[in-house]
């Protein structure tokens, strides 16, 4: 051991007593530096993380490693001193494991001096320190194997420039193999295979903050090969080639070497399919199954099948995303025990197995469009899951499975939040459902399923669905008997019966040609009593489609199946026609808000959008969402205060000004002034001010420069004191389930909230803006860069913290206690009140206990012009927003069992809200504190050499 130190010293020794180490360090952490700010642009991601540092190492590190290498042997053999050192009496292994020490600790301490950039993001941002862990221990593994190629390509020549260029071709080579550009030639089992071999593809999975074994292994196997055959050449040049026992001991080091690199190869493909050998360093173990997920498996009584169907030619960017499916699946079916079945197939080269999945499951590829250096070209692809359970099945499409974000970068595509989503879809096929006919046997009075078809007028393509209707219904009722009646009627000729089809259910004849010349009727309406689901046929619909379209809509109209979530918003007024336009070219009509919001819970939940008008909230309805209501009326008042006095659960979004964009600008207008009355009684005061915070999300505004004779526009992020950007040192109860998960809530355009005493009410704040934050109460929200170029606002004097969300529960007084009911008390005959009510019961004046309300002070924390900016590049901080409404939604319906998978992994953690010149001048600071490493690094080892005094012999006094 002292020997191998010796030459490790000597070695270092040797790169401090010149410039060269500090040359090859300083270009280094330069190119880094510049890679993270300038290349990757780390503060217009505004994502917490490092991954732009660690997305350069692997390339970084070839040149670095191929600097440090180059002359450990080549300078040896060139100066003549590489004989010297061979009859040392230091074996060939010590010279070896000496020299790789050097080069390891120089490249060690490399990276050691990157470690202020992670410092520098902890500070901006919550950050996880797994994958930054994760990325250091990739990239000391790197050099690791990178050193060992060095090392051994060095050895074979006495010329440093050969050494340098043969390194880099080698080292680059192995990285190449596993990288996108390479890989989009070969289909999927060629692409894993090809990201098994590569060193680049093999530290993007460490770097997340997962040490898998494979990995491990994988980068020992490489570099203790070169390091054996670095050994094996230099024994060689000890031997005589001329004598026996020399080639005697050539030929049993050779079979050594040989059975060495013989053995890690094979060590390498045997843990191929060891999976479970993984530690995940992520904060909320993002890449490991949860106890949820476990004990949901754990529960299951009948087998689950989980079947994965991935073509071996598809789009570059989703073939290293089947590696990922794959291993997550592998752990499903460990800890499913018996109960879980995977299997991963290629229904491209399986006619069969193609066929049985587009006619039983409704599974169709996908077009992508492919690109490589001989040719472009659109191919069908399948990328799909699926999940059964006994007669039960879900799929998990592309559009389910996959997220894709533009960045600077280009197109971002990775997985959305697979656990969540799988383990949802087992959920809901192995408890939450159960068969058609249990259902139907659970309800007192049957349901009808009636077509409304024109036969005669049918057009070609719908020319079959008929039949399969027929067909599909028949399978039904042989299941459930007389449960399920089916009537096909034929509107055609019947004008009362159409005038009631339109009125009551929204049907309308379909155009059978562009110019509406020919209609036509292909509609489907299950009843259940008085209320009904709307089914509508497309030509393409399997008559598994119709099946699972029919079931689902008796589902639904089953109580207690599924929850149902009731959005209440204003539906805006349609101008009226334009009589020189023909109908097909009108407008459409202005759409309600919060289609988004609706499609997202609409996975979990029946969504439905309820007018209020009779004076009642359905009483099938769990949860009540109420945001942008307009002027709401009594009738509409009244409905939502007996349904809070029911017991109900509420969310409103309730801010005291909405968004006006119709004239392409920013105006403001005012909210529902009735229904902030009625939120007082409760004991939430709205109040008339916005909230305007400086720790905020940026705007993008349209600015125009001008650039010499030109006036030039372009679009620049403004801090925007609108956005209040609410992080963890906002969050008034941090252990509350709408947090689960959640490292920042962005409130837009927020009225702030008072919470005053009402007897047998609980008010609790939730979100509260920072001590900064201070009102404008002129409602402008239009910058001004004017007047104020860089902000666009004036600062306004602090306020200190602003509630602007809130949960109240407990035993709630009725607004209508003591006031007269237009539902019960009204006059009939009165206008306004509703003739077809029921009046027989009366108002109840104090809520049962257990009634929930929560309020929000924005009207836009999750509207469609909200998310429209979170699309953006520049709005990844207002992503959690609908996480914040789904944990609100699962909370009052208490199914929160599901908010820790769903916090893993879907938030992107984001920068703390800086101003420009505060960035500029932490870019600054970072190079500032690497030009201050690089001279200590400088100054020690000459200091060390300084102080060093020779050493002092003993000498015998001669007697």
């Amino acid at each position: 051991m002292n020997a191998i130190l010796t030459v490790a010293r000597k070695e270092l020794r040797t790169y401090f007593k010149s410039p060269v180490a500090l040359i090859f360090l300083g270009v280094f952490l330069v190119c880094n530096l510049f890679a993270f700010f300038g290349i990757s642009h780390f503060f217009a991601r505004n994502i917490a993380d490092v991954r732009p540092l660690f997305e350069w190492l692997p390339l970084l590190l070839i040149f670095l490693v191929s600097a440090i290498t180059m002359r450990q042997w080549a300078e040896e053999r060139k100066l003549g001193t590489f004989e010297v050192l061979l009859t040392l009496p230091i074996t060939s292994r010590q010279l070896v494991i000496g020299k790789f020490l050097a080069a390891i600790a120089l490249a060690a301490l490399a990276l050691a001096l990157t470690l202020p950039l992670p410092g520098m993001v902890a500070i901006l941002g919550s950050l996880d320190w797994g994958p930054v862990i994760g990325g250091y221990v990739g990239a000391l593994l790197l050099a690791t194997t990178y050193v060992a190629i060095g090392l051994f390509v060095s050895a074979r020549t006495d010329n440093v420039v050969v050494s340098l260029m043969v390194t880099l071709v080698v080292g680059g080579a192995i990285y190449m193999l596993g990288t996108d550009s390479f890989t989009a030639l070969f289909g999927n089992a060629g692409t894993e295979m090809l990201r098994g071999l590569g060193t680049g593809s093999r530290f993007d999975s460490i770097e997340r903050g997962v040490l898998d074994l494979r990995d491990l292994v994988y980068y020992a196997a490489i570099t203790l090969l070169f390091l054996v055959l670095n050994w094996h050449f230099l024994e060689n040049i000890r031997l005589d080639p001329d004598s026996r026992e020399g080639r005697s001991r050539a030929r049993r080091d050779l079979v050594f070497t040989s059975l060495i690199a013989a053995n890690l190869v094979f060590l390498n493909l045997w843990l191929v399919p060891v999976t479970s050998s993984r530690a995940d360093l992520t904060e909320d173990g993002k890449y490991s199954i949860s106890p949820v997920t476990k004990d949901l498996l754990a529960r299951l009584d009948e087998p689950l099948s989980i079947r994965g169907f991935f073509s071996e030619r598809t789009h570059p960017a989703l073939s290293p995303l089947v590696p990922e499916i794959r291993d997550l699946l592998a752990e499903y079916e460990v800890f499913g025990e018996k109960n879980v079945s995977v299997e991963i197939a290629n229904p491209n080269e399986d006619e069969e197995l193609e066929q049985e999945i587009n006619e039983q499951y409704s599974i169709r590829s996908v077009p992508f469009r492919v690109q490589d250096r001989h040719q472009q070209a659109v191919v069908n692809s399948y990328f799909h899951v699926l999940v059964s359970y006994g007669d039960q099945y879900e799929t998990l499409g592309f559009n389910d499975l996959v997220e894709v974000q533009a960045d600077e970068n280009g197109l971002d595509v990775r997985l959305k939040n697979f656990e969540y989503d799988l383990t949802r879809t087992i959920k809901r096929v192995s408890q939450d459902f159960q068969s058609v006919e249990a259902t139907l046997a659970g309800i007192t009075t049957g349901m009808t399923l009636e077509a409304y078809i024109s036969p005669e007028s049918i057009p070609d393509e719908f020319v079959e669905l008929p039949e399969r209707i027929r067909s599909v219904v028949n399978e039904i009722q042989g299941l459930v008997g007389d449960r399920l009646a089916f009537e096909e009627i034929d509107p055609t000729g019947d004008i009362n019966l159409q005038e009631q089809l339109s009125d009551n259910y929204g049907i309308e004849p379909l155009a059978a040609d562009f110019f509406a010349r020919n209609v036509f009727y292909l509609d489907l309406l299950l009843r259940s009593g008085e209320r009904f689901e709307r089914i509508l046929p497309r030509s393409d619909l399997s008559e598994a489609d119709l099946r699972k379209s029919i079931e689902a809509g008796i589902r639904r109209l089953t109580p207690g199946q599924i929850k149902t979530v009731g959005v209440f918003t204003e539906i805006p007024e349609a101008p009226p026609p334009n009589p020189q336009i023909p109908p097909q070219f009108q407008p459409p009509p202005p759409q309600p808000d919060y289609r988004a919001l609706q499609q997202l819970l609409s996975s979990d939940y029946v969504v439905e959008a309820p007018t209020l008008d009779d004076g009642i909230v359905p009483g099938h309805i769990d949860v009540l969402i109420v945001g942008k209501p307009g002027a709401l009326s009594e009738m509409q008042r009244f409905a939502i205060d007996q349904y809070l006095m029911r017991g109900g659960k509420i969310i409103t979004l309730a801010g005291h000004w909405t968004i006006d964009i119709s004239n392409r600008s920013l105006d403001t207008k005012p909210g529902s002034a009735n229904l902030e009355e009625l939120l007082a009684s409760y004991g939430v005061k709205v109040g008339e001010s916005l909230v305007m915070d400086p720790h905020n999300s940026p705007f993008p505004v349209p600015v125009t420069k001008r650039q010499g004779p030109f006036r030039m526009q372009s679009i620049e992020l403004l801090p925007y004191p609108f956005f209040a950007d609410i992080r963890e040192d906002g969050f008034a109860q941090k252990d509350h389930p709408t947090l689960s998960g959640l490292q920042n809530v962005t409130a837009p355009w927020a009225s702030p909230l008072e919470l005053v005493t009402v007897v047998g009410v609980q008010a609790e704040p939730i979100l509260l803006s920072s001590e900064g934050s201070w009102l404008n109460s002129d409602g402008s929200i239009q910058p001004d860069l004017q007047q104020y170029p860089k902000q666009g606002f004036a600062a306004g004097e602090a306020e200190g913290p602003q509630v602007v969300a809130a949960t109240l529960s407990g035993s709630f007084p009725s607004f209508y206690a003591d006031r007269p009911s237009p539902l019960f008390d009204a006059d009939p005959a009165a206008e306004g009140s509703a003739p077809n009510a029921d009046r027989t019961g009366r108002t109840l004046k104090q809520s049962v206990n257990g009634a929930q309300l929560v309020v929000l002070g924005s009207s836009e924390i999750v509207s469609d012009l909200i998310l429209q900016i979170s699309g953006q590049t520049t709005g990844e901080v207002h992503r959690s927003n609908l996480q914040f409404l789904q944990n609100m939604v699962d909370w009052a319906v208490e199914d929160t069992d599901l908010l820790q998978i769903r916090s893993s992994g879907s938030f992107a953690r984001t920068l703390r809200p800086i101003t420009d010149g505060a960035r500029r001048n932490w870019e600054i600071f970072q190079y500032l504190i690497a030009g201050i490493l690089l001279i200590l690094v400088a100054w020690l080892p000459r200091r060390a050499q300084q102080n060093a005094r020779p050493m002092e012999f003993a000498t015998q006094e001669k007697s």
